[in-house]
């Protein structure tokens, strides 16, 4: 691929972060993008064959953004693990507010290609940063830092969802997510020594 290939070919990728980022996921159509390249509606297809392709590439991004977010956060490795975990989390729930379109599509496996365009790749090591973080944290062993993790990412998912509709601010009065992070890392932890 020469440079011009890869320039456009990037252009193509930035053009669908900024479309997601204003109008969400069922904005990012081929002919759109390409609109907003100021290319033919074809050129897409000539850098990735499929729709699926270009929507996986823009996926990367985010999960680049993502990595780089959790790592500014929660990458000290001189802090305490039960404090890094709550700086990730906080990361990942901020991410999901001021990212929706984005954060929906990262984790569309349904519209993505996950081995495809490194996706895998940028997001396997921020659940292997979490299990870590979770092994290190868990008093005494036993459970499965990787069962642990899953379930604190899963918890961690459903609260950013479900925030973003409003049924947690209405269910629970809180205006405020903080607490809610704290008792899903107590519930999955163990309460923490305060």
């Amino acid at each position: 691929m020469n440079d011009q290939d890869a320039g456009l070919r990037a252009r193509l990728v930035q053009v669908g972060v900024d479309l997601v980022a204003q109008e969400g996921t069922q904005a990012l159509t081929l002919r759109e993008i390409a609109r907003r390249a100021g290319v033919s509606h074809g050129a897409p297809r000539r850098y990735f064959p499929t729709h699926r392709e270009l929507l996986s590439a823009i996926a990367g991004e985010g999960f680049t953004d993502l990595a780089r977010k959790i790592t500014e956060e929660a990458g000290d490795h001189r802090a305490d693990p039960r404090d890094r975990l709550t700086a990730l989390g906080r990361s990942y729930l901020d991410f999901a507010r001021n990212h929706r379109g984005m954060f929906e599509l990262m984790f569309r496996h349904d519209l993505l290609e996950s081995n495809q365009f490194g996706l895998r790749e940028t997001s396997l090591p921020l659940f292997r940063f979490l299990v870590d973080l979770v092994a290190r944290a868990l008093p005494g062993a036993g459970a499965d830092p990787a069962v642990v993790a899953g379930a604190l990412w899963a918890n961690l998912h459903g609260m950013a969802q479900l925030w973003r509709w409003g049924s947690l601010q209405l269910a629970t009065g809180y205006d405020d997510i903080e607490p809610l992070l704290q008792a899903a890392l107590d519930a999955h932890l163990g309460p923490a020594d305060r």
